[in-house]
């Protein structure tokens, strides 16, 4: 069937006018040919936004594991389906076939079916990106554990809000981790966030780094032993479509990060189907994400969809900088790399190293580049296109969210024609709207507004793990029957989108989504901060960096501000990690307060972006003294 995979922009408008006109017919189509159910569904789509409650391939059976890996071993037994290349370019890279993948993960579920974990149990894992972390997801999905994969560069009390907020079991860790020239104590951070997790039994730990770590008793196990001695058969748990396949956090612009929830059958259907037409998969290609499972990209773009294809995915410990920044392509030269996926924030590091690493390395095989975290701009497109790309092989510059589970707008390679900035159309299936301010839906072209759904997808979040309402709040209240993205666009004359960023307070560091107010409540609590106030500014490698504004309580000369500096951004990085620490810090004497009490950040962002030619009326605030004085000031 040609709709599984498509190859030009007319095929594409054919196939994207059937999934629009009929929805059900369509997905139903894609879930019943390429994939392995126990049971058909009954309904293919149920929903209702004002719930907002969807569910896809109602009362289907299938198992996840089953469809990424035992339906390969008849055809693509000896396979490589993970490509593990180490932190230390000298140590030799690991194939794991799709028949090594199906005993490991078998015996990897079945230890933690002895240690008692059972269907719909939570598994919080907080491994550095080495082949245990993407076995253990799959070891979770066999059994019918929902797995809570934390990023491990988080910090203790970023871990421990995690592990409580679903309600963990058990750990899955290692004794340590290699970045680059670094070793990073993994165990002692678990250790740490333990403290405070009553819902903690067990605690399995990979070996790694060989290093000397306390063991709990009673707690505590290493996990290569006991893998050792558990059987490499287990037929995997029947699971219904809707149920809950992964918690994965996110952070929020007020309070604690969301666990968005996502489930089986729709998740599957469309990671599959988009991983197949946005990177352009075939049989023999070698795919690169260089994401960390720890964020939705690694989810969809490392383990489940690429498998699901019956694919080889390279897995990657290390930095893009080390042993220096040849490393990326050295590594498509080595594993002839065919699809490569990354963040602009890396794209850009690397351009700043000039060409000369580029050009050392064979970049032939590469047929498909993907962007993705964040738009990229339009310098590091055209230096990703020239130089990595060789103007032959297209960028796909791909929106889409941890809440979406998938790939929303991006062009397909060799289809779509590109455009600089613009991730151009929006995948099949998918209905985008641009809405006013007041609600109402913008049609035509050459307009902007804030991007919306309005027609559900089958891998949409369902849910935020134990809290419906901040669901609905959040992605289903702003506009009716829409689901909300929480970013503004604007759509050219041909119809192509491009994402202008969030209209609310995340910022995009480096490709990672940062509320401020979780930043912000760390700065407070430093004893000598009255309050603060956190923008993003422009930075020229992570997009945007962190700009923090600070009263202190004393405003007196004597303190020392390069220390405070120092200790503000240490309080940061044990809350919530070194991603959310601030390039600048501007101590004030107060902060711009409408009269309701209101801390304007729109003027704040406009010094910050060094743009105070128009502030606006500023005589309306409750202090408009100070902004004089910030200006004045400014870093």
């Amino acid at each position: 069937m040609s709709n599984y995979h498509i190859k030009h922009l007319e095929e594409y408008y054919q196939v994207y006018r059937k999934s629009v006109r009929n929805p059900e017919g369509f997905w139903e189509e894609i879930a019943e040919e390429h994939f392995l159910w126990r049971k058909k569904w009954d309904n293919v789509l149920s929903w209702d936004f004002s719930k907002p409650e969807v569910k896809w391939f109602e009362g289907a059976k299938l198992n996840i594991t089953e469809n990424c890996i035992d339906r390969h071993l008849a055809t693509r037994g000896d396979k490589t389906a993970i490509l593990f290349e180490p932190n230390d370019p000298n140590d030799p890279a690991e194939h794991i076939s799709y028949r090594q993948l199906y005993h490991r993960v078998n015996k990897f579920a079945n230890v933690l079916k002895a240690q008692g974990i059972k269907k719909g149990d939570r598994v919080c894992i907080y491994l550095p990106m080495i082949p245990e972390l993407a076995i253990s997801v799959l070891a979770c999905a066999r059994i019918g554990a929902i797995h809570s994969v934390v990023f491990a560069g988080f910090s203790s009390t970023a871990l421990s809000t995690r592990i409580n907020d679903s309600d963990c079991k058990m750990v899955i860790t290692s004794d340590g981790s290699y970045r680059g020239a670094k070793t990073i104590d993994l165990k002692g951070i678990v250790d740490e966030a333990l403290l405070d997790c009553d819902c903690v039994a067990s605690v399995l730990v990979a070996k790694r780094i060989n290093s000397d770590i306390h063991m709990e008793e009673g707690r505590d196990q290493w996990l290569q032993p006991l893998l050792d001695a558990a059987s490499d058969q287990l037929t995997a748990e029947v699971m219904d479509a809707e149920d809950p396949l992964f918690i994965l956090y996110t952070s929020g612009s007020t309070g604690k990060p969301k666990g968005m929830v996502h489930t089986t059958g729709g998740y599957m259907v469309y990671t599959a189907y988009t991983f197949k037409n946005v990177f352009q998969y075939r049989e023999n290609d070698v795919y690169w994400c260089t994401a960390d499972i720890g964020w939705i990209t690694g989810h969809s773009y490392i383990v489940y969809g690429p498998l699901a294809n019956g694919a080889t995915t390279v897995m990657f410990e290390g930095v893009p900088s080390y042993p220096d920044f040849g490393r990326f392509w050295e590594i498509v030269e080595k594993h002839k790399v065919n699809q490569f996926y990354t963040a602009p924030t890396a794209i850009r590091a690397l351009a700043k190293q000039g060409t000369e690493l580029v050009d050392k390395y064979d970049l032939s095989s590469l047929k498909t580049l993907g962007s993705v975290g964040e738009p990229i701009n339009e310098e590091a497109w055209h230096w990703y296109n020239d130089n990595v790309g060789k103007k032959k092989a297209p960028i796909v510059d791909t929106w889409w969210q941890t809440e979406t589970g998938g790939i929303m707008i991006t062009p397909i390679p060799y289809a779509t024609p590109t455009k600089p900035t613009y991730a151009t159309l929006p995948f099949i299936g998918i209905q985008p709207a641009l809405m006013d301010e007041n609600g109402e839906e913008i049609k035509g072209n050459q307009v902007d507004g804030r991007l919306c759904v309005k027609f559900p997808w089958p891998s949409m979040a369902r849910t935020i793990w134990g809290n419906h309402e901040r669901y609905r709040d959040t992605y289903f209240s702003a506009y009716k029957d829409k689901y909300f993205t929480g970013d503004g666009a604007l759509r050219d004359e041909v119809g192509y989108y491009r994402i202008t960023g969030r209209v609310d307070d995340v910022i995009i560091v480096s490709g990672h989504n940062l509320g401020t107010a979780p930043i912000e409540d760390a700065i407070n609590e430093h004893q000598a901060v009255a309050e603060s106030a956190i923008v993003g500014f422009p930075h020229d490698v992570k997009g945007s960096a962190l700009y923090g504004y600070v009263t202190l309580k004393d405003t007196g000369e004597s303190r020392d501000h390069d220390n405070l500096r120092k200790e503000i951004n240490q309080i940061i990085t044990e809350h919530i990690g070194p991603i959310a620490k601030l390039d600048k810090i501007q101590f004030t004497q107060g902060l711009p307060k409408t009269r309701s009490g209101k801390i304007m950040r729109r003027i704040l962002r406009k010094i910050a972006h060094k743009d105070t030619s128009n502030l606006g009326d500023t005589s309306t605030l409750l202090n408009p003294e100070v902004v004089q004085d910030i200006m004045d000031n400014a870093l």
